[in-house]
């Protein structure tokens, strides 16, 4: 039965909990005020496409994203915060690694501006596709960013380039084995 518009159709709560000093950045303890998520969803379908779900840090976690893409993610969202000397250095090559490496598109919104004296986030958000290229991006500063979602050109790449049918779990176990 398809959901209402406006309805919760799932709840993911953060996997990964940044606890880190940065030298430059201040530092990040989640875990004095969060719990870590229990579990991964299973993606969401959507109009736009299936869904998986994860949180700023838990970009840094390959398994993850390819956990939620053998689950049949097309589509993998990271809301995030980085921090003005992880942004520069760690957020775009991330993204696109995680778009590569699941033929998935990423969409990432970013916060930005200065939290308080000891925290400021990097912003610049955006959408990379299947292939790891950059479609949208924003600034530093607020803004919008808008991509197409082309499903048919990633089940055409996922063809082509069938890396999941090339994995050798026999070697490696099974990282990032599909949800239950």
């Amino acid at each position: 039965m398809p959901s209402l518009p406006g309805s919760v159709v799932t709840t993911y709560r953060k996997t990964h909990l940044c606890d880190v000093q940065v030298p430059g950045q201040g530092p990040m303890h989640e875990s004095n005020s969060t719990m870590p998520g229990p579990s991964l969803t299973t993606p969401v379908s959507t109009p736009a496409g299936k869904v998986g779900l994860a949180i700023c840090y838990d970009m840094r976690f390959p398994e993850l994203s390819l956990a939620l893409a053998q689950a049949g993610a097309e589509i993998l969202t990271y809301p995030s915060a980085f921090g003005t000397v992880t942004g520069p250095a760690h957020w775009e090559v991330l993204l696109r690694a995680r778009a590569i490496e699941t033929q998935c598109y990423v969409v990432a919104a970013a916060q930005c501006g200065c939290h308080h004296e000891k925290r400021a986030s990097y912003g610049h958000s955006m959408v990379v596709d299947p292939w790891g290229t950059v479609v949208a991006r924003c600034s530093e500063g607020p803004g919008l960013c808008l991509a197409r979602i082309d499903l048919s050109y990633l089940h055409q790449l996922r063809q082509h380039l069938p890396v999941f049918q090339h994995r050798r779990p026999d070697l490696y176990g099974n990282l990032g084995h599909p949800l239950s």
